[in-house]
């Protein structure tokens, strides 16, 4: 067993967000053990996805439909017991629209993720606005992603 360490986790976590941005099934489920879960808000329309194949087959399909992008806004990992919360940005080129949100993540003992949960700002008039984000939240100031990336890698 290997030891777990802030920066071993955190490179899990980015390298399954450059796996969701490559589209690549396998740098996904690389990332995961093989029963993890993806949870998303109540009434989000594919529910929850069960097991890594699903959830790395689900957002296949969203950069296939929607040209999903993510970048990582910040991220705070807790080594101790094996968690991190991540801040991100959901980039829909195909339709012109973002979504800011962050999700809970949980790792194993070999410090694969295990689960997550997803949390996001909800647009208060669907389909009338281009971004869901927080209203009157400085993210230029802060330093947030503005445009979606480039498909990069995080890690080596």
């Amino acid at each position: 067993m290997s030891t777990i360490t802030a920066t071993s986790l955190e490179a899990t976590i980015r390298r399954y967000y450059d796996g969701c941005n490559l589209a690549d099934i396998e740098m996904m489920t690389g990332t995961m053990a093989p029963d993890a879960v993806h949870y998303f808000p109540a009434g989000a329309p594919q529910g929850p996805f069960r097991s890594a194949r699903a959830i790395a087959e689900g957002w296949v399909a969203a950069v296939e439909r929607l040209g999903s992008l993510w970048t990582i806004e910040t991220l705070i990992v807790d080594a101790a017991k094996r968690q991190a919360v991540l801040e991100w940005t959901h980039w829909k080129t195909k339709l012109g629209v973002y979504l800011r949100g962050d999700e809970w993540f949980r790792l194993d003992e070999q410090g694969r993720i295990t689960e997550i949960r997803a949390y996001y700002a909800c647009p208060p008039n669907a389909g009338t606005i281009e971004s869901n984000e927080l209203g009157g939240f400085d993210y230029a100031g802060r330093h947030y992603a503005l445009a979606p990336p480039a498909r990069p890698i995080h890690g080596k």
